[in-house]
């Protein structure tokens, strides 16, 4: 594909779809005081991974390449314990709301176990949920409000993270600056905290940097990126398997490396090692107290024979 002739295109089309309603809004849960801030993500192309000459890169972000991204709303939080016990718990689930684009049976959707250990305080990010059971927590929304949530891609996580900076981080370079918008492992004192409390970056979006690392939807690869040289339109690498898959953002644990908007992180059967039950948990892991998520609405609506795929599949693990 020609590049250019492909943008001209892009272009033309999105000049021609009603922006009116593509801002930042509240999705609250109906029967609670609990809502989730999302925030316009306007699409476009941007380079993903980092240059050779990144200090302290890793192979595993390269090589750069061409992305284009549509229009999508992401949470400007990691999904918090508030908001995850509701899922958990499933009080509210006969208030209903119109869903009638997805005509979802809220009572199919498969209800999570009780966590083995409670490290989870109100205000503060969800964390030691599986990759699953984050996407399940998606799957419920979408059934609670009409809206179709899911993770972010990869790309869609990054695009979201940098916010326009091509820099190591979405504030610019490495510097003293980092602690205004990071919890990391200099100044967390070893714990998680509450969300929101450090500066957002350019878009409004909080702890992209730090606190929790996320998942995203993508399996990890240790040789980096597959690419080629077209533009690549909203990639997603969905797994077979169940390790190793992508996590972003570093966490409370980190140093500043780990944090860059094109440094990775994955999983690790090691996070769930002390799980005595067999077959372990889908839902919880016993030492990934660093791993939390965050979610995304895609501007285009979905089509209903495509959402389970970005759902994931459960897959046992003996």
């Amino acid at each position: 594909m020609d590049r250019f002739p492909f943008l001209i295109f892009v272009s033309i089309l999105f000049a021609q779809i009603d922006n009116s309603k593509f801002v930042e809004y509240d999705e609250t849960l109906i029967g609670t005081d609990q809502s989730i801030r999302m925030i316009p993500v306007s699409g476009g192309e941007f380079r993903m991974g980092s240059l050779e000459s990144e200090k302290r890169r890793r192979e595993d972000e390269g090589p750069t390449h061409q992305v284009f991204v549509s229009d999508y709303w992401i949470s400007s939080l990691e999904v918090s314990w508030d908001l995850y016990e509701l899922f958990l718990l499933r009080n509210i689930d006969s208030l209903l709301v119109d869903n009638e684009k997805y005509n979802m049976d809220i009572d199919a959707i498969s209800g999570a176990t009780m966590p083995y250990e409670n490290y989870n305080q109100p205000g503060h990010p969800v964390i030691n949920v599986t990759q699953y059971a984050a996407s399940q927590f998606c799957k419920w929304l979408t059934a609670k409000t009409g809206n179709f949530y899911r993770l972010p891609t990869e790309v869609e996580w990054e695009y979201a993270c940098r916010a326009g900076s091509e820099e190591s981080y979405s504030f610019g370079k490495a510097s003293i600056s980092i602690k205004r918008y990071a919890w990391y492992k200099k100044n967390s004192d070893g714990k998680l905290h509450k969300g929101g409390l450090k500066e957002p970056n350019a878009l409004g979006i909080y702890d992209m940097h730090g606190n929790a690392a996320e998942w995203v939807l993508d399996y990890y690869n240790s040789q980096g990126y597959s690419v080629n040289n077209n533009v690549q339109i909203d990639p997603v690498q969905f797994a077979e398997r169940l390790y190793p898959r992508v996590v972003r953002g570093g966490s409370f644990k980190d140093s500043p490396a780990r944090l860059r908007s094109a440094a990775r992180g994955y999983s690790k059967e090691l996070w769930k090692r002390r799980d005595p039950q067999s077959p372990k948990s889908l839902w919880w892991h016993t030492d990934a107290v660093h791993v939390g998520f965050r979610i995304i609405r895609p501007k285009s609506i979905a089509n209903k024979n495509e959402l389970e795929k970005y759902w994931i599949k459960p897959i046992k693990e003996y």
